[in-house]
Order: structure tokens, then C-alpha cells, then sequence
């Protein structure tokens, strides 16, 4: 084509493009045999022969070091109420070491690509293999025609699937039981030396002539701009160093897989709102996000909770305070958005009164409780709201996965981030906010104000029952009366409300766990930070390994 010869400087621009298709579709298709060479050559650099093993394919054209490092995995899935589909093919092992990740995916014999597909498969490498080597993988997923959808690239080697996030849960799940079996035993090739050789190479060593003596060094990191995070596991190391009561420690590993497997890889869906203001929205969202902060919360390392409220994250050489409740609201302020008209719910084991909610909350308001003199007016206020949100019933059920039955009780709630629950004790609160502080008037301040308020709802607020390590352990102590043995005077004990601490105990570590292993996991996934995010306090830089030498060296 003309237009495409102008821009082709030379031939050796395209022809590794053209080899490496080529190299993918003779893996594939092992019954043709493949050869490309380029034009003056005397041998191909891709040859493959005709073969009854997609292995020996992989051998032929990728190399032993590659074949021999591979597993063979499959998934399917017949429910067809969520997805059909069935993959078979080849990952790496805990023995592949490369530099850049290989993926060859085909669906229904077509080469294509599936970015989500592909982040989620890396970031199981990354939580599931102790060395974060770039992985290999070649998949055949096949499945109806009609479930894929090939008109999101000008080009069509782009694909997205229906009902994808459940195809990538399950083809997930897979490779993370292989991979963990596979990590429990690694390989490695000794090369036998003949012993004769043994006093010349000892010799070689410290010979003058040796240019690993007396040539190049190696080139290190200066000290003070060296990464330093603990190698076994640099998440959450701060609790190492507190006193951490063994009762209110959650069972972490069942539930850590659980989550690895279907919150931390969790996509976001391709398909957007047709509505043109949610597109606003998010086209809001998407053109005015700090790029700083994104490489941040991209590439950060969570080490514990500082106080209620802020988190300690390090970045490269810096440290900061991360505000948790600000972060979490914003991130699900976003995903309400973007998973517009796309929920799962949560169903309430037993449905509430909107009135009695909003009542409630109305309640909490008031300084003084005791005083009832506008009971009256708190009862009106609580009718018109609730009937407010009865009339928008259809609404909330159909855009936000919020359904309030016949009857004015609230049933259900969306899932906004799975193996996640908000604190249900704020739902009077997040009622009180959609009947007050919702426009409902104009579209897009509507579907804006209602996002803002399932995203406060939804935040990881410090739970409403004191902190109880600290100085929030006296609040858990409660005046008891004893009489004496022999029936004397009455003395006054405090003792702690064991129920009741337990109760808190069990709230704070629930949060602090969710923080770490759901917020920021899918902050690194989905959040786009907001410009103001940079100046209003939610990142507050500590300590900076460079300016921290600085100071020393002044000692």
C-alpha cells in the first residue's frame, strides 16, 4: 500500500513483526508446516515441521529452554446461564526465567489479543511465584462466535468477551492451582566439569590476564538510592513489630486465596453506558488523573496502618501516608461508574423499613438525642424521603443494583468490589444521603450525586466502635458493684465488656484486612487518583531515603 510504504523506513522494521506471527501461528496450527526467511537469506529463521504435539511445536520454534519449562492447562465452563467456553494450552513453571511476558492467544482459531486476559494472568505470576519472571503462554479458548465481540480495535486484534470477568475468574483459577503446585519444586541443570580442569580454572581466576579481575566493574546502585523492601514478604511487615492479640487475628490464608482468585485480577467490563452522561463521567474521570499518583498506587508497597485512618505505603525510596477512608471513597465512586447498570447485589438477610433507616440516621444527627421536641418534624421528613425513593425505585434497581420492594423495605445492594461488605451499620446514613443530598432533576448531577453517595457508603471508614488498642481500650470498661463476704459495704470494680471488645476487635482487623488485600490490590487495578488528590492531603510525603542520608551525613 502506498500510504504504508511511505512510512516504512526500512524492511528491517517490519520483518521481526512478520517472523513472530509467523512463529505463533506454527505453534497453533502444527499440522502446516511453516518457514519464513528473509529475502537474501540462505536459511529461515522460523521452520517448523508437521507435528501431532503442540509441544513439539513450541520445541521447534521456541526452543528446548522454553518447551521443557511448560505446563499443559485446561478450563472450561458449561453453565450457560454465565459463560461457555473451554481453553486448553501451555504455561510456564517456577523454572522459566524471561524478561518479557510471551502470551499467544487464539479464540476460535483466530489470533487475537485480550488485554485484561493477559494483566490478570501476570499479576497471578506476580502474587503466586516468589521470583516475578515474565511468563509464556499459549491459549486456544474456544466459544460461541456470538459471545465474542471484535469491534473494540480498528484493527480486529483486539477482542472482548461476553461475560469475560467470569471467563478470566475461572481460566484464573486454574493456572493459580497449577502454579502453586509447580512452585513447590524447582529444577535446576548442573554442568559437569571434568576434575583435570579444576586447579587451570582456579588458576584462571587469579590469573593478570583475567578480565573479570582486572576489566569492568559492576555498576551499583549508590546507597542512598537503593530500593529496600524485605525480600520474603515486604507487604504488611509493620505488624512485625507490634503486639498483635492472637484472638482477633482473622483466618487470612483461605480467605487470601479466595480473593487472589477472583478481586485482584477483577477487570474492568469493556462494554460502557450507553447514557451520554455516565460517558462524561467517566471521560471526567479518565482525562484528569495525577500521573504521579497512578505510578504510585501502581507500583507501591503496603506496610501497615499508621493510625485509624492513614496507611504507610513505600515507593521507590519514598515513603508516604496514604489517607485509606479518601482512597477508598474515590475508587468506589469510579467503579460505580464505570460498572454502570452492571452489579451484583448483596441481598439483606432481612430487608429494612426506609422509614425506620431514615429515622435512624436523622436521629444520629441530633447533639442532644434525649431531646424529643421535633420528633414530629424528624417523622415528616423520614415519609417524604422514603417515599421519594420509592418513586425511584425502577431507577436505582436498573442503574445501581439498589432495590427497594412494593412495600418501602430495602432488600439489596450492589457488589461494587467482590469478597467486599460495607459497614452496614452506615446504612442509615447512605439512605438519609440518596433522599437529601441526591439532584434528581438533571442527569448527570444525578447519576454523580447517587455514585458520591454509594462511594461514601461503601469507603472504609474507621468502624463506629472505638479503636480498642490504645487509648480506645478504656472505653470498653464498665462500672461493676461487688459486696464484700460478709455482707459490708458495697465496693465499685471496672472490668471490660469481654462481648463488646471482642465484637470491636474483630471490626478493626476485619478493616485493617480488607485494606490490605481488597483496597489496594484493586486500587492498583482500577483507580485513576484525581488531580486534587495531590494537594488535598491524601498522599503526604514522610521520609525520602536520599534527604534521610543527607541529614546522616551532617551526624
Amino acid at each position: 500500500m502506498t500510504a504504508r510504504r511511505k512510512t516504512l523506513q526500512n524492511s528491517a522494521d517490519d520483518y521481526p513483526k512478520i517472523a513472530d506471527l509467523i512463529c505463533r501461528f506454527a505453534i497453533h496450527h502444527s499440522s502446516v508446516s511453516f518457514s519464513c526467511r528473509k529475502h537474501g537469506a540462505a536459511r529461515p529463521d522460523v521452520h517448523s515441521v508437521v507435528t501431532s504435539s503442540r509441544l513439539d511445536a513450541i520445541r521447534s520454534v521456541y526452543g528446548v529452554s522454553v518447551a521443557r519449562n511448560l505446563i499443559k492447562i485446561d478450563a472450561s465452563d458449561s453453565d450457560s446461564s454465565n459463560s461457555v467456553f473451554s481453553m486448553d494450552g501451555f504455561i510456564s513453571n517456577s523454572n522459566y526465567i524471561a524478561k518479557k511476558t510471551i502470551m499467544v492467544l487464539f479464540i476460535n482459531d483466530r489470533l487475537v489479543e485480550c488485554g485484561a486476559l493477559k494483566r490478570a494472568i501476570e499479576i497471578v505470576y506476580t502474587a503466586t511465584l516468589p521470583k516475578a519472571s515474565k511468563p509464556f503462554i499459549y491459549m486456544s479458548i474456544k466459544l460461541p462466535t456470538e459471545h465474542v465481540d471484535v469491534n473494540i480495535h480498528p484493527t480486529k486484534r483486539e477482542v472482548s468477551l461476553l461475560n469475560q470477568e467470569v471467563i478470566i475468574e475461572t481460566i484464573q483459577s486454574a493456572i493459580e492451582s497449577k502454579l502453586r503446585n509447580s512452585n513447590e519444586s524447582r529444577t535446576f541443570h548442573e554442568q559437569t566439569v571434568d576434575p583435570s580442569l579444576s586447579g587451570f580454572m582456579a588458576r584462571g581466576k587469579d590469573s593478570p590476564n583475567n578480565p573479570s579481575s582486572s576489566g569492568q566493574k559492576s555498576q551499583k546502585v549508590p546507597v542512598h538510592k537503593m530500593v529496600r523492601t524485605d525480600s520474603q514478604d515486604p507487604a504488611g511487615r509493620l505488624h512485625s513489630y507490634l503486639q498483635v492479640n492472637p484472638a482477633s487475628q482473622l483466618q487470612g490464608s483461605s480467605c487470601l486465596t479466595s480473593v487472589r482468585s477472583s478481586i485482584r485480577q477483577r477487570r474492568n467490563p469493556r462494554e460502557t453506558a450507553d447514557l451520554t452522561s455516565i460517558q462524561e463521567l467517566v471521560k471526567d474521570i479518565d482525562s484528569n488523573f495525577h500521573s504521579g499518583l497512578l505510578d504510585i498506587i501502581g507500583h507501591c508497597t503496603y506496610i501497615g496502618m499508621a493510625d485509624d485512618v492513614f496507611a504507610l505505603l513505600q515507593h521507590s525510596t519514598h515513603l508516604y501516608l496514604a489517607n485509606v477512608v479518601n482512597l477508598s471513597k474515590e475508587l468506589m465512586y469510579q467503579q460505580v461508574l464505570r460498572r454502570f447498570s452492571h452489579f451484583n447485589a448483596i441481598q439483606l438477610s432481612e430487608p429494612s423499613p426506609l422509614q425506620e433507616l431514615l429515622m435512624l440516621a436523622l436521629k444520629e444527627e441530633d447533639l442532644d438525642p434525649e431531646v424529643n421536641e421535633n420528633e414530629g418534624l424528624k417523622e415528616k421528613i423520614a415519609e417524604m424521603n422514603a417515599d421519594l425513593l420509592k418513586q425511584k425505585t425502577e431507577m436505582l434497581e436498573e442503574y445501581f443494583g439498589i432495590y427497594i420492594e412494593p412495600n418501602g423495605n430495602l432488600s439489596r445492594i450492589p457488589v461494587i468490589l467482590d469478597q467486599y461488605t460495607p459497614d452496614m451499620d452506615r446504612v442509615p446514613e447512605f439512605v438519609l444521603c440518596l433522599g437529601n443530598d441526591v439532584d434528581w432533576d438533571e442527569e448527570k448531577n444525578c447519576f454523580q450525586t447517587i455514585a458520591a453517595a454509594i462511594g461514601n457508603f461503601y469507603a472504609m471508614h474507621p468502624p463506629l466502635l472505638p479503636n480498642p488498642s490504645g487509648n480506645g481500650l478504656q472505653c470498653y470498661k464498665r462500672r461493676v458493684l461487688s459486696c464484700s463476704p460478709g455482707g459490708g459495704s458495697e465496693t465499685a470494680e471496672d472490668e471490660f465488656d469481654h462481648e463488646l471488645l471482642l465484637e470491636a476487635e474483630n471490626a478493626w482487623a476485619q478493616r485493617e484486612w480488607s485494606i490490605q488485600h481488597i483496597l489496594f490490590p484493586s486500587m492498583r487495578l482500577f483507580l485513576k487518583p484525581p488531580t486534587s488528590m495531590a494537594t488535598n492531603g491524601t498522599f503526604v510525603q514522610v521520609a525520602s531515603l536520599e534527604k534521610l542520608y543527607k541529614i546522616f551525613e551532617r551526624c
